[in-house]
């Protein structure tokens, strides 16, 4: 029965794993689409900067909510009462949390309209016209009401995942992406609007889908919405006690954009933009392979601690970080030998407003910043282990200090090295924390186990495997360098066909390389995914079956 359950489980997370990962990577494809219209429409111009800039406010509201943590806090307190099968209770717990999210979210979305202009002149202190100011303003103020439609579609979308329904919160970015796709449409057909056609598309993809679409969902599963409030709930207060370091807590996590974007508005018109461009390529590995595993896996390691099976759990999330960083490596490899070729693809081909320079400007950027993405795409996978422990204090505890010491790193490596500078504090920011967090999850982890009867001894930990992956990144990056030096003297062009071929040879070499230095090391993850390529072009065919072939 034990092992019956376990497939289940296994099964579950792989569905999930799915839907969530092809969610993903659309809506990243579909980003790096909304960013490339943005790119050839506002080009690196001043108004791209303040395009950028304007989501600062919009997105401070959204953390004092804690709406990037609905579904990690909601999730175990809806799933408790499923699971005892009070489903009334249940969705009494979503009505409270809700309209007490509904009531503050309404009143922090009036205060922030109503101090504009000052709030706007703390967040880009660099950008002093007043005309760029206004307009500044005028950005923030039309996106700032998404946040309430984020908001409660996070709630909507955690009560669908906590019932194990994926399909439609997973949909819900994608219809995001497409409302401010649609809207910059619009702006580049009517130049007036400019950024203000990609910030009302913010606005109504936010309506239509992080919001209608769990709502629909949420009816259609006989969803009970009550028009309660009581601050005594008791799940009101688990609520707000798990929150509450979330938004209290400025962890580096959530700041680093801000400090990056407040520290760029001293620099140059457009290298805000550069960096920003080159952090929406970034984004796109750490979406498909750290947030769609974490978002996935997060439900069953909750309940596996729940049941008390600590050593199960820590089990499940370690594999799932170390697979995560073994893709996510192999991404960094790509991205900095054909850095250049990707954003020149996307941005620079054929475009009237992103020169051959800005291409080079935002590839330099990137590099440096794909320094810390294994380690972005690793904290989503390592702070989820805090929250199913309960544990949100921790993580935002540490990412704050993390913040507030490197903040004046941040400033005097602005002051020494401009764009490239602000990228190398934000990858060593991530690095140092990702370490300090994955060393003080094994503890806390060990102490559950040890309190249970139990222990980690002979675990297989995720410090050994992450020195490996990216020493084997190191050398597969330098060999591919030194191969892109030859390589463009023999296909020097930028022309379509001749980027291509020059991005597609680089990134077949990187992986090669890297994937061949892995093996060297030993990283048994290797094997994993070999493994389960081969399960999926022999699908019939028992995992432990030998080839009839061979």
């Amino acid at each position: 029965m034990t092992e019956l359950k376990r497939n289940s489980q296994t099964r579950m997370i792989g569905i999930a794993s799915v839907i969530w990962a092809a969610s993903i990577f659309l809506s990243r494809v579909m980003g790096l689409v909304r960013e490339q219209i943005v790119g050839r429409t506002l080009g690196a111009s001043r108004q791209a900067d303040l395009y950028f800039a304007s989501f600062t406010l919009p997105d401070f509201l959204n953390y004092l909510l804690a709406a990037g943590a609905l579904s990690i806090v909601f999730i175990p307190i809806f799933l408790s009462h499923l699971q005892r099968g009070d489903e009334r209770r249940a969705w009494i717990s979503f009505s409270v949390i809700a309209n007490f999210i509904l009531l503050v979210g309404t009143v922090g979305i009036a205060v922030l309209m109503a101090l504009g202009r000052p709030l706007a002149e703390l967040v880009a202190p660099g950008i002093t016209d007043p005309t760029d100011i206004d307009a500044l303003v005028r950005l923030t103020r039309i996106i700032l009401p998404a946040q309430f439609f984020h908001v409660v579609g996070g709630l909507l979308s955690a009560a669908l995942q906590a019932q194990n329904l994926h399909a439609l919160p997973a949909l819900a970015p994608l219809v995001y992406s497409a409302g401010i796709i649609i809207g910059g449409l619009i702006g580049a057909y009517y130049p007036q609007l400019g950024a203000e056609g990609f910030a009302w598309g913010v606005l109504v993809g936010s309506i239509a889908g992080p919001f209608a679409l769990p709502l629909y969902g949420c009816i259609k599963s006989n969803m009970r919405w009550l028009p309660l409030i009581s601050f005594n709930d008791p799940d009101l207060r688990r609520y707000l006690w798990l929150s509450l370091p979330i938004m209290i807590g400025f962890s580096i996590v959530i700041v680093d954009e801000w400090i990056v974007k407040n520290q760029a508005s001293y620099l140059a018109p457009g290298t805000l933009a550069y960096l920003q461009y080159g952090r929406t390529l970034m984004k796109v590995p750490i979406g498909m392979f750290g947030m769609a595993v974490g978002v996935a896996s997060y439900p069953t390691i909750s309940e596996l601690v729940t049941a008390g099976a600590i050593v199960k759990a820590y089990a499940l999330l370690c594999r799932a970080v170390r697979l995560t960083l073994l893709l996510t490596f192999a991404a960094q490899v790509c991205l900095t030998i054909a850095g250049f070729e990707a954003v020149y693809l996307i941005w620079g081909l054929s475009a009237h407003r992103f020169s051959l320079s800005d291409a080079q400007e935002t590839a330099t950027v990137l590099t440096f910043l794909c320094l810390g993405l294994s380690g972005w795409a690793a904290q989503t996978l390592i702070s989820r282990g805090f929250y199913a422990l309960g544990s949100t204090w921790l993580p935002t505890l540490i990412g704050t200090v993390i913040a507030a010491a490197m903040t004046p790193v941040y400033v005097a490596l602005r002051l020494r090295g401009g764009a490239m500078g602000l990228a190398v504090a934000s990858s060593a920011a991530i690095i140092i924390y990702v370490m300090v967090l994955g060393w003080l999850q094994r503890r806390r982890f060990e102490r559950e186990a040890i309190a249970r009867g139990t222990t980690l001894e002979g675990s297989q930990g995720m410090l050994r495997v992450a020195l490996r992956l990216a020493m084997s990144a190191v050398v597969a990056t330098g060999l591919g360098l030194l191969a892109r030096i030859q390589l463009l003297q023999w296909l020097p062009d930028a022309n379509a066909m001749t980027v291509i071929g020059r991005a597609t040879l680089l990134c077949m070499l990187g992986i090669g390389l890297y994937w061949g230095m892995a093996h060297l090391f030993r990283v048994g993850e290797i094997a994993e995914i070999q493994a389960v390529l081969l399960r999926k072009i022999r699908p019939a065919q028992a995992p432990d079956t030998p080839h009839q072939d061979s």
